[in-house]
């Protein structure tokens, strides 16, 4: 896990600057984190961590966590449709006289009123950090935090060009001192074979759509090793690039009529997903379902805390369990590796007005090993 003191801050700053936080704090505020063990990178390096942390903590916990210990990364829900609101409110669209609040940021922007520091902390999501055996002795781990723009994850309306100021970081990590008799036991096995650590591996791409498109195909988005689960959003390219007006967790629907996966040319799921996301229509619980047969929590007796009238305005996130038996949500339980090509087609109702980038989140199946001589093995490109 990790803590961090952070304070935001501006020459001339006062209590009532409309400045306020994306949620997930925490993690919103670093771009990528590399893990390495012995100098062996085994992290995926790419600058879509924040995207990472936002998705699996959305998807994958109710609403019971969301209100108790999520809030210690600083999660608050924000209100959907209402994402790019700064604190203090706005004018509701076509009524002057109505004044709209985002309610997550306003939760979020009263604990740094006046520069107050504040502490937060949470597990860092990394894939070897999201299973439950002990790092072997003699192993070098070495993590790197890399800070994301304040543009990205600020949302400010004044002109005082504020600063997130990072006062204090920890990383509180366990340890177990074993019996001798254990650690003779290892090194015995450990000269037969290796030591395997089963991952879920995950990948965050991102590819641009350019202002203008009715349709988008992309060749070739995964290409090798096919993931166990997919999960796509589309938000604006300026917030996706940082830009303290814009929310990039805003996935809107941006008016998808039509998108469908296809691996090795057959189309995933048999008949693509058709929406109307149109304000008089409710024409999308297909798609809205996936949230929940994509995730493993299909007919569960929990949810994600996203309702269905929440899902177009800011949480439209499509799931794709790739399984033959739906079981990507089975961390005991493999399928055989797989590799080819998967190609994604969406489309618009009209041509999009911005740019627009696709996030699309993959989930693999992978075994990282180590030896006696404490040499890092994985089964992947990292």
């Amino acid at each position: 896990m990790i803590k961090v003191r952070v304070k935001i801050s501006a020459v001339g700053s006062t209590d009532q600057d409309a400045v306020g936080l994306i949620n997930n704090f925490l993690h919103s505020m670093f771009s990528q984190v590399d893990i390495s063990f012995n100098q062996k990178l085994v992290s995926p390096p790419n600058n879509a961590y924040a995207y990472r942390a936002y998705i699996e903590t959305l998807l994958n916990y109710g609403r019971d966590a969301k209100d108790c210990h999520l809030q210690n990364s600083l999660w608050s829900k924000d209100t959907a449709g209402l994402f790019n609101v700064p604190r203090g409110g706005a004018k509701a669209t076509n009524e002057e006289a109505i004044i709209v609040f985002n309610h997550g940021m306003e939760e979020r922007a009263r604990m740094i009123v006046g520069e107050k520091v504040i502490e937060l902390m949470g597990h860092i999501h990394s894939d070897v950090f999201n299973q439950d055996k002990f790092l072997l002795n003699g192993v070098d781990m070495r993590l790197r935090f890399v800070r994301a723009k304040d543009s990205f994850c600020l949302i400010d309306a004044t002109q005082k060009n504020f600063k997130v100021k990072l006062v204090d970081a920890c990383l509180l990590v366990r340890r177990a001192k074993l019996n001798p008799a254990v650690l003779l036991g290892h090194a015995k096995s450990l000269s037969k074979t290796t030591a395997k650590y089963p991952l879920t591996r995950v990948e965050v791409k991102s590819f641009v759509l350019h202002r203008g498109t009715t349709g988008k195909t992309i060749d070739n988005a995964i290409l090798s090793q096919l993931p166990k689960r997919v999960i796509l959003g589309f938000v604006d390219n300026a917030a996706f690039n940082g830009n303290k007006d814009k929310n990039p967790f805003d996935f809107q629907n941006w008016g998808i009529n039509f998108l469908s996966l296809y691996v090795d040319g057959v189309q995933v799921p048999g008949r693509p997903l058709m929406p109307n996301f149109d304000s008089d229509c409710h024409l999308d619980a297909e798609s809205y379902n996936t949230l929940f047969s994509g995730t493993g929590i299909h007919f569960a007796d929990h949810g994600m805390d996203i309702s269905r009238g929440e899902y177009r305005d800011g949480y439209c996130l499509f799931a794709f369990d790739l399984t033959p038996d739906l079981s990507a949500n089975c961390a005991t339980h493999w399928n055989l590796v797989k590799t080819g090509s998967l190609r994604i087609e969406v489309q618009f109702d009209s041509a999009t007005k911005t740019n627009l980038n696709c996030i699309l989140y993959a989930e693999y199946d992978n075994i990282l090993e180590i030896d006696s001589t404490r040499q890092i093995i994985v089964d992947y490109n990292s």
